[in-house]
């Protein structure tokens, strides 16, 4: 765990929580979450200030209002206070009212210009500050790694990365999908930074926050960043992926470990084995997008007075797939047999459209 490097005075066996509403939206919230929290022995509180929204109209945050809030935060419960910055105003404003921990929001991490108007304001400014960096919303981790370079050039010394998940197009079970290697990639070539997880952002719904902190857990995640609201049905933003106090509680204290203990043999085969179930799910996923499209195509044949198999292009097809699975080590007979069985079920789901009248 790289706690004590990020923080002063927390315990580096732990891992780094972080918690706190998706918003400050108000200042009797933000106290109430707050003092919950702390009871529960809370070290570092999170709240937006600032809110990007994908629409304009949206709630997009109280602003500097919302900075005295957190300062009383510090002030009343003794935690550490962390919100995220977009702008070089907002990284003046947050530094000026005392806030300990910055992080930078997915959409900003994926914009080189942004990143380099944020490491110019920090270089400007020469305070010591701790500085957390989301992944950027598509999965490509050399500008991930591109932001997190950035941050460092200007001086900052410490400096750490938050997994939150990657954007997908349809729907999904996750919010943004986890994409696991990423962070791990991550992780081996960058060794020195802390990576924390942000389960409430890349499940989207509260009751995978559980699950997928575990998951973090085991496969060396350093710390987590979870939303948090005192009455999560009514919060102004991302009110499904939010928990209360004593439900982030009960999450904390159910997992395991908490020691930083390193996993044996059998558990690293159960974290092998985890990562076949979420590579088999993604694979279901897949195949049923496939399905749909395999669906609208029979509908235009349909209307098209078009048959079912095309003969030519099923051999092309074929002739494609089983050359790209031989560059990437898999055998011709067996990418064969694959292909063939879901061109079955393809061929088999467009003739049900077919039959419709």
């Amino acid at each position: 765990m790289y706690t004590q490097e990020l923080l002063p005075g927390l315990d580096p066996k732990e891992p780094l929580i972080i918690c706190g509403p998706c918003s400050a939206e108000t200042e009797d919230q933000v106290m109430t979450t707050a003092r919950d929290l702390a009871g529960y022995g809370a070290k570092v509180f999170r709240a937006g200030i600032w809110k990007p929204r994908t629409k304009p109209g949206g709630f997009e945050g109280v602003g500097v209002k919302g900075l005295p809030w957190l300062k009383r935060v510090k002030e009343e419960t003794g935690m550490y206070v962390s919100t995220e910055v977009a702008t070089k105003a907002h990284v003046e404003a947050a530094l000026e009212a005392g806030i300990d921990l910055l992080w930078i929001g997915a959409r900003t991490s994926a914009n080189p210009f942004a990143m380099q108007e944020i490491a110019d304001t920090l270089a400007a400014i020469g305070k010591d500050v701790p500085v957390l960096v989301k992944n950027p919303v598509n999965p490509d981790l050399e500008l991930w790694i591109g932001a997190i370079q950035r941050i460092r050039n200007a001086g900052v010394k410490r400096v750490g990365a938050i997994h939150r998940g990657f954007s997908a197009y349809g729907k999904h079970l996750y919010r943004n999908m986890p994409q696991w290697h990423i962070p791990i990639e991550l992780g081996r070539r960058m060794p020195e930074i802390p990576i924390i997880c942000d389960p409430s952002h890349i499940g989207g719904k509260r009751e995978l926050i559980a699950p997928l902190s575990q998951q973090s857990f085991d496969m060396g995640f350093d710390g987590l960043i979870i939303e948090s609201h005192c009455n999560p049905d009514e919060a102004w933003s991302d009110a499904a992926q939010q928990v209360t106090p004593d439900a982030l509680n009960l999450i904390i204290n159910s997992l395991v470990p908490l020691n930083g203990a390193k996993p044996d043999s059998t558990e690293s085969l159960t974290l092998l084995r985890q990562e076949i179930d979420r590579l088999d799910n993604e694979l279901l996923e897949v195949l049923g997008k496939r399905m749909r499209v395999c669906r609208e195509i029979g509908q235009y044949k349909k209307e098209h007075g078009m048959r079912v198999v095309q003969g030519a292009r099923y051999g092309d097809m074929m002739k494609n797939r089983i050359d790209l699975a031989h560059e990437m080590g898999m055998g011709e007979e067996f990418m064969r047999r694959v292909m063939a069985a879901i061109h079955e079920e393809s061929v088999r789901q467009q003739l049900e459209i077919f039959k419709n009248k």
